[in-house]
């Protein structure tokens, strides 16, 4: 099967260039646009999510299940998931630089989301839920996480409303390639 090589993919994300699988072939893209969700007190998590977290609906996890969250987030009638981007991934995992955030319960994986980490950014690919909030405290798991690894960046691509609430905003293209080259600056 064919892969995109890791050092071509991670060569790209420190360019601010991502990959997307649309009709058997994969495109590049570096919107004139980034959604990034800010790390200091601007992240934002919602009342009602914070009740959900206080009752400690699932357990955390780092990094043990990372196709299946793959499979996960690909799981839906429109993906850009495809056999190329997840083995190209998988083996980013394997060599350290792609990690998933799950969700678990009793039922098994409920939840969860993967990226690439690459200095101090972190390129958040997607997400996923089976059960109500998996993803959001995914996310939130996520910011605890680059926290306390001293990350600076938190690049979600694209923003939505379902990020904005989190307190995700849209950077320009020259503001983003900054906020990279800080984190990236260690490298």
């Amino acid at each position: 099967m064919k892969i995109i090589p890791p050092d071509v993919l991670l060569s790209a994300y420190a360019e601010g260039v991502f990959p997307m699988a649309e009709d058997g072939e994969i495109s590049w893209y570096s919107p004139r646009v980034r959604g990034v969700i800010p790390l200091n007190e601007r992240f934002h998590i919602p009342r009602g999510l914070r009740k959900s977290l206080r009752k400690k609906p699932f357990e955390l996890r780092l990094n043990t299940a990372f196709r299946e969250v793959m499979a996960g987030c690909g799981e839906r009638e429109d993906t850009w998931i495809d056999p190329v981007i997840i083995e190209s991934y998988c083996l980013l995992h394997e060599k350290g630089f792609a990690h998933s955030m799950e969700c678990w319960d009793e039922d098994g994986l409920q939840g969860g989301l993967y990226g690439v980490s690459l200095g101090r950014a972190f390129f958040g690919e997607s997400m996923f839920s089976r059960k109500s909030d998996a993803s959001k405290i995914a996310l939130v798991y996520l910011v605890e996480w680059m926290r306390e690894n001293d990350f600076l960046l938190l690049d979600t691509q694209w923003m939505t409303e379902h990020l904005k609430q989190f307190g995700g905003m849209e950077v320009a293209r020259e503001d983003y390639l900054k906020l990279l080259e800080d984190a990236l600056a260690d490298l």
